[in-house]
């Protein structure tokens, strides 16, 4: 921690002396949360207690540019309160580095971003920030980029151990190669935007190392008609999954929104049924997955992957009022594929109910409550028991100084 401190302090300095026509940002986010847990993520048991606990995030930002360069650094602490003695005697692992990284401009529209930094893309099903989450997600990527009357950008990353010795990658990480190409153009009342992603997986076995690759090719479009707003979705998904089976997989989103903000939509990730010889279960890979099907995370939130897949229809109801919002998700959970010769397709309703206060420009409380009515299959799918009483609370502080501006 010390040495990070030490090197965030050190840039600070320096970029605060450059030129007066650059731009220099320093900011921060305090970002305490409590939750009530008898549920979440899967269903509680019978004889099972709730967890109670509290979780931060703090961050460091500092964000420079000119007219040939753009720097980002973001260091950030993440803790569960009490999980750290009150004497403390070593730091050294308390603070990461979320996003170091450097974007040089050949010319005012074709760029090179490269080092740690977030991802996000569209509507976060692909590729997204993961926000919710305290630790967010982040990728060590180079990424070039062309905006003028389109974007473009074409992105690549390759992992590789700290003992860099051998190619051999078994890494926490999610892959070991990566690119990706994305299209985004808005013509008139329509902005669309093409995906294509290259995902490549280590399979380590006794005769060595073998990299499988599945591709991603969609489409994310908005149209604006009238006072509403239409949204949708439409990816495939093939190629090989990590043990060499062959993927045939889709996702299709269509919602709807209206001037006041309420939202009809519906959404299929396409599963492999309990007979498949096929691995046709979508992965939505790198996104911001809390944000889609429902606040309590029973789906492709580190869970629910090369399963059954989901149809979930919903609908979401906002108001807002000055510095006062509410809103309420209803959300009616189905899977895609069959769960077995006698199970029902029904896995559950999901009630989530928010509401925030905008305190000030850089201060805002909000809270949630959330319901899980399980059906038999979320049972047998999930374990755990559909009449424990299954629910989520939560309450969280956001505090987002702008130091230097």
């Amino acid at each position: 921690m010390k040495k990070n401190i030490v090197f965030f302090l050190t840039a600070v300095l320096v970029l605060a002396g450059l030129d007066t026509f650059a731009q220099f940002r320093l900011s921060g986010e305090f970002r305490p949360r409590t939750e009530l847990s008898h549920g979440y993520g899967k269903l509680a048991m019978e004889d099972q207690d709730a967890s109670f606990f509290t979780a931060q995030r703090t961050r460091l930002n500092a964000m420079y540019k000119n007219e040939k360069i753009k720097v980002g650094l973001v260091l950030q602490d993440v803790r569960t309160w009490g999980s750290q003695r009150q004497l403390v005697t070593n730091e050294d692992y308390a603070t990461s580095v979320h996003q170091g990284w450097a974007e040089v401009f050949f010319t005012p529209e074709f760029s090179l971003k490269a080092g740690r930094q977030e991802l996000v893309y569209d509507d976060h099903r692909i590729f997204g920030s993961v926000g919710w989450a305290h630790q967010a997600r982040s990728h060590d990527i180079a990424i070039f980029k062309y905006e003028k009357d389109f974007k473009l950008h074409f992105g690549m990353a390759h992992h590789e151990n700290t003992d860099r010795t051998n190619n051999i990658y078994d890494g926490a990480d999610a892959y070991k190669n990566l690119q990706f190409l994305w299209y985004n153009r808005t013509m008139g009342k329509v902005n669309f935007s093409l995906l294509f992603l290259n995902n490549g997986v280590p399979d380590i076995k006794e005769a060595g190392q073998k990299v499988r690759y599945s591709q991603t090719l969609g489409t994310h479009t908005k149209v604006k008609a009238g006072d509403w707003k239409l949204t949708g979705n439409l990816y495939m998904q093939t190629g090989k999954t990590k043990s060499d089976v062959d993927i045939s997989a889709y996702n299709f989103m269509v919602e709807a929104t209206c001037p006041k903000g309420n939202t009809i939509g519906f959404e299929r990730l396409s599963g492999s049924a309990y007979d498949d010889t096929k691995n046709k279960s979508f992965t939505p890979f790198y996104g911001t997955n809390h944000k889609f099907n429902g606040w309590m995370d029973y789906f492709y939130v580190g869970n629910h992957v090369g399963s059954v897949g989901l149809n979930d229809l919903y609908a979401k109801f906002n108001y807002k009022k000055n510095k006062f919002s509410m809103a309420a998700h209803l959300h009616y959970f189905s899977s895609a594929a069959d769960l077995g010769p006698d199970a029902k397709k029904y896995l559950g309703t999901e009630l989530d109910l928010i509401c925030g206060w905008k305190i000030s420009p850089d201060a805002a409380i909000s809270a949630g409550w959330s319901f899980m009515f399980a059906g038999d299959s979320m049972e047998l799918l999930k374990g755990g028991s559909k009449d424990a009483g299954n629910y989520w609370g939560w309450i969280m502080l956001s505090v987002t100084p702008k130091f230097i501006q």
